[in-house]
């Protein structure tokens, strides 16, 4: 019984692990939609707005405020509502990590 125990805590972790990691490529390949303005790894070139490095509370304020229709945008209006909250959050997290 102690193996049965072990075997499916090992495969519990296993699968947990597999869902941490397929999230971390999810999250990265929503990152990489925003290469085009914001620039790969999130640090832009002049004239545009790094996103590597930006606090996640100013990120989550920003694309909130996008969302609302609070903060004007050209595009930013319209792509932020693509995005749920969680993504939002997530993104939010993943900018905050890398190096500017």
């Amino acid at each position: 019984m102690k193996s049965f125990v072990q075997a499916l805590t090992g495969v519990v972790f296993a699968g947990c692990s597999l869902v941490a990691h397929a999230d971390s490529l999810q999250v990265r390949s929503m990152a990489a939609s925003c290469a085009g303005c914001h620039g790969t790894q999130g640090v832009a070139q002049a004239g545009m707005e790094s996103l590597a490095g930006q606090p996640k509370e100013d990120f989550l304020k920003k694309m909130q405020d996008f969302k609302s229709g609070k903060k004007p945008a050209t595009l930013m209006h319209q792509l932020s509502k693509g995005y749920s909250d969680e993504q939002i959050d997530q993104l939010a997290s993943y900018f905050a990590a890398l190096k500017k």
